[in-house]
């Protein structure tokens, strides 16, 4: 069980008997009021975000949850087709939606962590998919810079060997391995140049 200010950011709970993430969390006191803490709050199930303000006198439940090894083998028409480590002849499909916009940074072959969701019947169930915060990626299309524009911190856009649009400086080309981050996105350095 967890206070009302022990509900904190990334946290997973449980909030009207289905698991949700933490998004965000402000504790606060409103004049002579006890204080609350306003969090908002995305159901891991529907996807759907949620505020929600708990009291002092509140207690919440912690999602229990575990992680257990996958590997990604392809997509095929918005099916994403994993196996569990050591078992290929296993093969099971999970949804873009429980992919959260992540499935862009999939690569074939690779190892991830699925989020595995226990209820109260001991069922279990793939809930998400955690991908490193920071991977490589091999630049498959690139424009060339444009000279004469690299004063102000000019970005161009390219295509990485998963099929993720990137904006990344104009120094890099078809071919540099670059790091990204998937949480947000976005270029965060030059791994290794061609």
């Amino acid at each position: 069980m967890l206070a009302y200010n022990e509900v904190t950011l990334r946290k997973i709970i449980i909030h009207d008997d289905e698991p949700h993430e933490v998004l965000a969390s402000h504790v606060f006191r409103k004049q002579q009021r006890k204080p609350v803490n306003a969090t908002k709050l995305r159901n891991l199930l529907t996807g759907r975000v949620v505020e929600h303000s708990f009291a002092v006198s509140d207690k919440v439940d912690e999602a229990d949850m575990k992680k257990s090894p996958i590997k990604f083998v392809f997509e095929q028409k918005g099916q994403y087709v994993f196996h569990y480590e050591g078992k290929p002849a296993e093969r099971f499909n999970l949804d873009q939606a429980l992919l959260d916009g992540k499935e862009k940074f999939l690569k074939a072959g690779e190892t991830y962590q699925a989020l595995i969701f226990t209820n109260d019947e001991d069922e279990e169930r793939i809930i998400g998919v955690a991908l490193p915060v920071k991977i490589e990626v091999k630049v498959t299309e690139a424009a060339p810079a444009v000279k004469g524009n690299t004063a102000n911190n000019a970005l161009k856009t390219v295509i990485v060997e998963t099929g993720a649009n990137i904006n990344v400086p104009m120094f890099i080309n078809e071919g540099d391995i670059v790091t990204i981050n998937t949480e947000t996105g976005e270029y965060v350095g030059r791994a290794e140049k061609s």
